[in-house]
């Protein structure tokens, strides 16, 4: 069966709607197959974004990209340290 991808509007959309199904009085299979996912995708996305707003998931999307920026600089600073410590190496004098 083709994978869904689903964009984290849509997640949260769904959610709601989960939720809401729930309120009424179905059960977490059904209401999860009225919304077209599993009951194990449901689990994982309440776990992940449950309790979450709309400004929470811009919120949560920004820090996620200058997180990846953050590890960027950080591997390149790694990288020059490694090199400069081996020059070093390189240009003790040997005893």
């Amino acid at each position: 069966m083709a994978r869904k991808r689903f964009s984290d509007e849509d997640i949260l959309k769904l959610l709601r709607q989960i939720e809401l199904s729930l309120a009424s009085g179905s059960d977490v299979r059904t209401a999860c197959r009225s919304a077209g996912v599993s009951d194990a995708t449901y689990y994982n996305w309440r776990k992940r974004y449950g309790g979450m707003g709309k400004s929470q998931l811009s919120e949560l999307k920004g820090l996620e990209k200058e997180n990846a920026q953050l590890k960027k600089i950080v591997a390149e600073l790694e990288l020059d340290k490694l090199i400069l410590k081996e020059s070093l190496d390189y240009l003790k004098p040997k005893v």
